[in-house]
């Protein structure tokens, strides 16, 4: 269902066509004509309704009969036939498509012939001049070239690596150093190369980095999931060029270039000590580079795009891109999801469910078919849990209104001593929500034995090392609270000090 909002998305909030559309998300022109005629057919418009789940929309698209094709396919002729005939003189497609018909009547009419051979055709990749509309392309890629970068405290040499974007009409150009390509760097050019260029163009044309395409295939391209949130914030698309094609990228290519020729090769000599000191170095250079004439054209890149692509740019949303990382989660048996060792929750319905994560800096949001279920604040503390209550079965809720200062509260209300085990148990455990249930357990035996034998039955625990609740319950059972304690022989007393464990510790 991602795939028919993002259809939905490109043709009416971005203007594409439908074979623009086949060729950003990898499909056949037909399936983006088809799944449009059925969101029209279901009166749905863009943009979708926030409440509107994958599950209602599929069900909206795909309840009735929908589109029906021929049970039968239609036999293509060999276009390399007809290819070849085509170039004897007097031969005509209309001569062509009449002898296919007298040898396939139920063929094709000779539109759509004349269609099948144009996209046949198209794929004999003939080298062509590509000409770019103004505001339609800007192209992206990483330079070969790294910089050298020093540590001032250490004297590590790290290599950064040069990001480079091109608008395609003007070859106005940006460039910046980061430290790696992983994603939030590769996110974070992105989203700096369109402030600089002060407006969104209608496509974004990569290359096929691993960061950016999770599968290059020229057919069906997996984009990353970050990659797309990008394009929908920004209202553009993507078309990834055709994997070992520079041609489909040649304005980047020569942008690379330029920026290795006209900024890299004039800092070679230069030693810079943080990032931002070289990004200044480079802003300073790109700045020349734009304003230097073409010698062609005799104009520069920036006026170029002052003249062409800076008017045909939609405008930047009013606030930036915020970066967030999507990954694939399963819910555990405790209806909670881990996220960089912490825990948030989910319905308990959803257990054992796979989750969709969209991880910012500041938030967790988990969805389910493109529904979201649950959104958290994230939190650096690993191995904690972060638990709403209504995510919880009945039969776990009455144990989350007990915190430990509520314990310790009504411990201290039965006696001092009952107080005190509460607190070792609670700290004895690795986590404090471990020891709960052992102090609730204790805490209700005075209802049934009174709150002076409980006061008595703690103070013999805590003497005899017991810290658990069947301990207390059996010295209730037996009796054993209303005995004196054995008095200690000579040498026994020790003082009650922490740094002295005594022989008990050891068992």
């Amino acid at each position: 269902m991602r795939r028919v909002r993002e259809i939905l998305r490109l043709k009416h909030e971005c203007g594409a066509t439908e074979r623009a559309i086949a060729q950003s998300l990898g499909i056949a022109r037909s399936t983006v004509a088809v799944t449009l005629d059925r969101l029209a057919a279901a009166g749905l418009g863009w943009p979708l309704s926030a409440t509107l789940s994958d599950r209602v929309l599929e069900a909206m698209l795909y309840a009735g009969p929908g589109t029906q094709r021929g049970s039968r396919r239609k036999v293509e002729p060999d276009w390399t036939h007809v290819h070849h005939e085509r170039r004897r003189p007097g031969v005509t497609l209309m001569l062509l498509w009449g002898e296919y018909r007298q040898r396939e009547p139920g063929g094709y009419g000779y539109s759509r012939w004349c269609e099948l051979y144009r996209a046949w055709e198209g794929r004999l990749s003939p080298t062509m001049r590509q000409v770019h509309p103004a505001g339609e392309r800007m192209f992206v890629d990483y330079a070969g070239q790294t910089v050298e970068l020093i540590d001032g405290r250490s004297g590590e040499i790290r290599q950064a690596q040069i990001f480079v974007a091109v608008m395609g009409a003007s070859s106005y150009t940006y460039a910046e150093a980061s430290w790696t390509q992983t994603l939030p760097d590769w996110i974070g050019s992105h989203a700096r190369a369109l402030a600089f260029m002060g407006g969104v163009p209608a496509q974004l044309v990569p290359d096929n980095p691993k960061v950016g395409v999770d599968r290059a295939n020229w057919y069906e391209p997996g984009l990353n999931r970050t990659y797309l949130d990008l394009a929908t914030h920004y209202r553009t698309a993507i078309l990834p060029a055709r994997p070992r094609k520079p041609r489909d990228k040649a304005k980047v290519e020569v942008g690379v270039l330029v920026v290795e020729r006209w900024i890299l090769a004039r800092l070679r000599n230069r030693r810079f000590f943080s990032l931002a000191e070289l990004n200044q170095a480079i802003s300073e250079l790109v700045a020349d580079l734009n304003a230097r004439p073409m010698r062609r054209l005799g104009v520069s890149r920036r006026d170029l795009f002052l003249e062409l692509d800076c008017p045909a740019l939609k405008p930047l949303p009013a606030e930036p891109y915020e970066y967030a990382e999507w990954r694939p989660r399963r819910v555990g048996l405790d209806y909670h999801i881990d996220i960089d060792g912490h825990y948030y929750s989910v319905p308990h319905r959803l257990i054992r469910e796979q989750l969709d994560a969209r991880i910012t800096a500041h938030t967790i949001e988990l969805f389910r078919k493109g529904e979201r279920v649950a959104v958290h604040l994230r939190s650096a503390v690993r191995g904690r849990h972060t638990t709403i209550a209504e995510h919880m079965p009945s039969s776990h809720r009455r144990y989350a209104e007990w915190t430990i200062e509520r314990i310790g509260r009504e411990a201290a209300a039965l006696g001092p001593s009952t107080a005190k085990l509460a607190a070792l148990i609670l700290e004895s455990r690795p986590h404090p929500e471990q020891g709960y249930r052992a102090c609730l357990g204790i805490l209700r035996l005075a209802r049934q034995y009174g709150p002076e034998r409980l006061e008595a039955a703690c103070d013999r625990g805590l003497d005899i090392g017991a810290r658990s609740y069947g301990s207390i319950q059996s010295i209730l059972k037996h009796g054993l609270d209303r005995r004196p304690p054995k008095p200690a022989r000579q040498g026994e007393l020790l003082p009650d000090h922490p740094n002295i464990r005594g022989s008990r510790y050891y068992h």
